[in-house]
Parts: C-alpha cells; sequence; structure tokens
C-alpha cells in the first residue's frame, strides 16, 4: 500500500510540475538552422507548410529551432534537441516537443525543439538525407553558440520519438557522415540520446514501413536499408543511450529498440532501456496512469546518475 501511495504521489507531483512548467517555462525565439537555402533545396512554390492547432506539422521548408532556455535558477549546462516523430510524413510538435522541451526545462536543461524537413523528393535532392542534414546543422549551431545559452558543449544530447527516433539514432551514429558540403568543423556528435518508442531499423519485419517509405522509397536498395538501420551502425564512438518502448507496440515492434540497446552492449556502450507491458505507441510523457507513464521519472534519474542535471 505504501508503494501505491509513493507511486501516486510521484505521478501528482510531475503532474503539478508539468502544469507549473506550462506557465513558467517557455519559448524564448526561434532560428533557423540555415544561413540561406537549405543544402539540396529544390524550390517549389506549391508546397506549403501547414500547422495544425500548433500540435501537428507538415511540409516544412524551413527547418528551424524552437528554443526553450532552461530557468536560470535550475539550469545544469545541459541541453537537448528534441525530433518529434510522425512516420517521416509530420511532427507531433505538441505532445513530442513543446511539452517534453517543458518538461525538460524543469530538469534544468535547455531544450531545443527540432522542425526539421521531412523527406519528399518535391522538395530535396536526396530526400533520404534531408532530415540528417538538418539535424546535424541543429546539433553543430547549438554547439557553436553554447556559451550564449549556458550550455557546456559536452553535454548536447538527442532525443527522438517514433520516426524521430530513428533521426535521433541516425545522427548518434553517422554524425561523422559528410551530409552537407559546407560542413563546418564544430562536432555533430551528440553526448547522450534519449529515444523514446524509436524506430531504429530500415529492415524488413522489424521497421515500421511507413517511415521507411516515406524515407527510402517503395524500393531502396540492400545499401540504403542497411546504411539506415542504426542498429548495425553502432560502434565504439556511439553515444550512451536511454531507451523506452512497450510490448504492445503495435506501430513500431519493441525490437527496434532490443536490436539497438543489443548493438550498444557489444560495442560496450553504456545504454538503460525500459520495456513496458502496455502502453502501445505515440504517448508522449505519458497519461494513462499505466507504468510506461513513469518513464519521464525513469529517463530523470538516468540523467541524474550521468551527471546531466543536479
Amino acid at each position: 500500500m505504501k508503494d501505491i501511495l509513493k507511486t501516486k504521489g510521484i505521478r501528482i507531483a510531475l503532474l503539478i510540475m508539468l502544469m507549473v512548467a506550462g506557465k513558467t517555462f517557455g519559448q524564448s525565439k526561434t532560428i533557423n538552422l540555415w544561413d540561406k537555402k537549405a543544402p539540396g533545396a529544390i524550390a517549389n512554390a506549391d508546397y506549403k507548410e501547414t500547422n495544425s492547432d500548433d500540435s501537428w506539422m507538415q511540409r516544412v521548408t524551413n527547418p528551424r529551432l524552437d528554443v526553450y532556455p532552461a530557468p536560470a535558477e535550475k539550469a545544469t549546462g545541459t541541453a537537448v534537441v528534441i525530433c518529434p516523430g510522425g512516420g517521416y510524413s509530420g511532427m507531433a510538435i505538441g505532445h513530442e516537443g513543446k511539452q517534453v522541451a517543458q518538461w525538460l526545462n524543469s530538469l534544468g536543461i535547455t531544450a531545443f525543439v527540432l522542425k526539421y524537413r521531412l523527406p519528399d523528393a518535391a522538395i530535396m535532392a536526396d530526400k533520404s538525407v534531408g532530415p540528417m542534414q538538418d539535424g546535424q546543422r541543429a546539433i553543430r549551431l547549438v554547439r557553436s553558440r553554447a556559451k550564449e545559452w549556458g550550455i557546456d558543449p559536452k553535454k548536447i544530447g538527442i532525443m527522438g520519438f517514433s520516426a524521430g527516433g530513428h533521426l535521433a539514432s541516425t545522427l548518434s551514429t553517422h554524425f561523422n557522415a559528410k551530409a552537407y558540403d559546407d560542413a563546418d568543423a564544430t562536432s555533430a556528435r551528440p553526448d547522450f540520446s534519449l529515444l523514446i518508442y524509436p524506430v531504429i531499423s530500415m529492415r524488413e519485419g522489424i521497421t515500421h514501413m511507413g517511415s521507411r517509405i516515406n524515407l527510402l522509397g517503395e524500393k531502396p536498395s540492400a545499401e540504403q536499408v542497411n546504411n539506415f538501420s542504426n542498429e548495425l551502425q553502432v560502434n565504439s564512438e556511439t553515444p550512451t543511450a536511454f531507451l523506452v518502448h512497450s510490448m504492445n507496440d503495435d506501430a513500431v515492434p519493441v525490437e527496434n529498440s532490443i536490436e539497438y540497446a543489443l548493438a550498444l552492449k557489444k560495442n560496450k556502450i553504456p545504454c538503460e532501456l525500459h520495456i513496458y507491458e502496455k502502453g502501445g505507441h505515440g504517448y508522449g510523457l505519458g497519461k494513462s496512469g499505466g507504468t510506461e507513464s513513469d518513464w519521464s521519472l525513469a529517463c530523470g534519474r538516468w540523467l541524474k546518475s550521468k551527471g546531466l542535471i543536479n
């Protein structure tokens, strides 16, 4: 009974904290990723960005970062770039973007919601690398301007939900890839990754087929599938990771997180994997009251254990 009451108390405290965060913490500004046009961009006047109720975004042509600075009295010097999910066809910028940024602010973390270009041959020369170009640029931008935001350049993480988790794991395994020609010397390597019900693999039988088709097309080559199956790209330089998945996820199989965690283990990279019995897919910070709703508490403890928050 005491454990039940304690768990309920923790949940109530988290809800109160988030309610306060929503009023206290907020976006300070938006920063365009590219000084001119994005690399490989194709001009298309008929391609217009849409944003439904500030919660679902599609057709992004101007990739950018929404900046959520940590409150001065809480700031830890840690930063996280957030990649909302949406099957590489849209972005859930509400419950996998803004709400998550406010939660990170409550931990003393400066958050950046990445509004990345979604892969589409109508606006980019090679749709398979468009999101990675924006992701690499976002990390370089945050690291190069770390002093401006009071950030430790060695404490910059990447976070992704669902297909955003594929982008986050791509940035964690392809940070040395030359995704665009005018990249500066600033490292694009995240220092840690937070992967929440992520798409990791492009292999049949394990991938989320919608994300794969949107990123690689209907008939990708074996080389493309292998290259973007990020469990196959882990090496000794891959950053440490915290992963969350549910056994009954019928959109993105739990094997995505399991295979990535095993690849990290094989390469002696510390990681933590939380697998919940239920929860399904797309629950963001969690509101069901089920055990998966506690993942953010576990994540906070993990971040503290790594010296990333106080």
